[in-house]
């Protein structure tokens, strides 16, 4: 008896009864990821004292935008906001270049000594230096002070280097190699015409990795640097929100009940001014975790 190709196939009750199951987990898993950004995004516009009690849950209550005009007010707002783009872009062009760079080398089976390298950078990710010969390092180079104290120390990450490096040994075999030496291609050509162009991927998340790193970092500026006029974003925010800065910014507002309704309004606001730019550039990165760039590279 011939069935018909194209009639639906019928499914038991229990893989129904398991798609039910799934969705109800995923959604659930999806409310406990996305209503707390969205939580954020509406107390930022709602009166605090309908927070404080509750109230706020799915709409904002009495919506207010006081708290973004305090914020874009602050002129070192701004500061801290071009500060960290010029540390996230110089830092995370440094950072992908020599990743990638060396990550492509020690991948190469004919490189002498690969595997010595290797066990020392394993080495530095379970032992460390220390803060104090760190410091004393960057200020014996002359570049305390300086944006080079928030790059330069953090170079390679090790766990991005193996990464990469598996990325490569993986993805780019020999017969790619051989048949770009046959064509008369040298090793430069081949990285920069041959690798780089399938590394779409590895490239996309090692900048994803280094950027956001970059953009959320503050220890570092709080120890290597001096100037307010040098802070990145994050350390700007931590002295807003620990180290009494918001007092600048609600010291006109008369009582201590409006001056703390306009604190928690801004508490929220630099929240959402803070992660906005990593959240739009996340869903324009993000397919690269899943895309395989070596699917019909080689053929047969």
């Amino acid at each position: 008896m011939k069935t018909n190709k194209n009639s639906p196939i019928r499914r038991s009750r229990a893989d129904k009864a398991f798609d039910i199951v799934n969705y109800i987990l995923m959604a659930l898993a999806f409310l406990v990821v996305a209503y707390p950004l969205y939580f954020v995004v509406i107390a930022s516009i709602s009166d605090p004292t309908a927070v404080y009690e509750g109230k706020v849950i799915l709409l904002p209550i009495r919506p207010t935008l006081e708290g973004y005009q305090r914020i874009f007010s602050y002129s070192s707002l701004f500061t801290g906001y071009k500060n960290t783009i010029i540390y996230t872009v110089v830092g995370t062009t440094i950072n992908v270049v020599l990743t990638i760079t060396s990550a492509y080398a020690l991948s190469r089976k004919e490189l002498v000594g690969r595997n010595v390298v290797m066990m020392g950078v394993m080495i530095t990710m379970i032992f460390s230096g220390g803060q104090i010969p760190n410091y004393l390092l960057v200020r014996n180079l002359g570049i305390y002070n300086t944006m080079w104290a928030l790059i330069l120390p953090g170079a390679v990450s090790s766990y991005n280097l193996i990464v990469a490096r598996t990325f490569f040994q993986q993805n780019i075999p020999d017969e790619l190699r051989e048949a770009a030496e046959l064509d008369g291609c040298t090793d430069t050509g081949f990285f920069f015409r041959v690798v780089l162009p399938l590394s779409g991927s590895i490239i996309a998340v090692m900048v994803l990795f280094y950027a956001v790193g970059h953009w959320n970092s503050y220890y570092n500026a709080l120890i290597y640097l001096s100037s307010q006029s040098k802070y990145p974003l994050q350390l700007v925010l931590r002295n807003i929100l620990i180290v009494n800065t918001m007092d600048d910014m609600v010291n006109d507002v008369a009582t201590q009940a409006a001056q703390q309704r306009m604190g928690d309004l801004i508490k929220y606001g630099m929240i959402i001014v803070s992660s906005l730019p990593l959240m739009i550039l996340y869903p324009f990165l993000q397919r690269y975790f899943v895309q395989g760039v070596m699917i019909g590279a080689i053929k047969g």
